[in-house]
């Protein structure tokens, strides 16, 4: 499976069990994967177009993840930050797609599945 698959199960195991009320960051154990998650999905949002990538599915993926938390403001905002960072840090160092660019891609694709994996063995129930 790819890591837009995972992330799509993840998303929809969010769903299942949440309450449709925001979420408080407290009350929510998988907080710091989810931080980690936005700012990789920042990261292979801004490298994956930088090598090509056109329909800009990463932040359609963040956009929903936001919509499927439900979080409050403030802990919304700290998603969104996390997300903004990712996109920042590489935007600051890479202008071309180049081989290191294509390695973190590949790099971040991986541990992208794995938290995402992790978070849906852990909290999915």
């Amino acid at each position: 499976m790819t890591f837009k698959v995972h992330i799509v199960f993840a998303i929809v195991v969010l769903m299942i069990s949440a309450a449709g009320t925001p979420a408080r960051a407290e009350n929510v154990p998988y907080e710091k994967q989810l931080l980690r998650l936005s700012e990789i999905l920042g990261s292979i949002h801004y490298l994956r177009s930088l090598c090509g990538e056109k329909d800009g599915g990463w932040r359609v993926e963040m956009e929903t993840l936001l919509k499927t938390e439900n979080p409050e403001p403030v802990r919304r905002a700290r998603m969104v930050a996390s997300f903004n960072r990712g996109y920042r840090a590489f935007s600051s160092i890479y202008k071309n797609c180049t081989h290191s660019a294509t390695a973190a891609i590949e790099r971040y694709m991986r541990e992208g599945e794995i938290l995402t994996r992790d978070v849906v063995v852990r909290y999915g129930n």
